[in-house]
């Protein structure tokens, strides 16, 4: 696993860097320990400062200062995967799959028509395009 995310604590201070590709995310209850490590980014590094980010790797960010509140959605991402697979109009389940839910090889395409359609599915981006778009 490649470490991406580091932090530094001090006393009720704390700071994460989350880096991905070449980008750096951060997040902090303290704005002089932001403004710290952006001096420092800044002294070392060519950085541009875009801001406050509302999405990172597919993750939708709100935030309410006033109330403390940051919240992270991926509906978008969930949406395009559903476009994709054509399911927008799917039933929503609370999990498709659960724990006690076992798989066999009579669940496989048993005939050449449902090896066919199941080749015309793919699952495989699923796991490799979509996970970090």
């Amino acid at each position: 696993m490649d470490k991406c995310i580091y932090h530094k604590v001090s006393g009720s201070k704390i700071i994460f860097l989350v880096l991905y590709v070449d980008d750096i995310l951060h997040a902090t209850n303290d704005f002089g320990m932001l403004h710290e490590m952006k001096q420092f980014l800044s002294n070392n590094l060519d950085i541009k400062d875009m801001c406050e980010s509302t999405y990172v790797i597919s993750i939708e960010i709100h935030r309410n200062l006033s109330q403390g509140i940051l919240r992270l959605s991926q509906k978008a991402y969930i949406n395009k995967v559903l476009e994709i697979f054509q399911m927008k109009d799917c039933s929503p389940n609370m999990a498709p799959i659960v724990k006690s839910d076992r798989f066999n090889l009579n669940q496989c395409p048993n005939n050449e028509l449902r090896s066919e359609q199941m080749r015309n599915i793919p699952y495989a981006s699923v796991v490799g395009k979509f996970m970090y778009v």
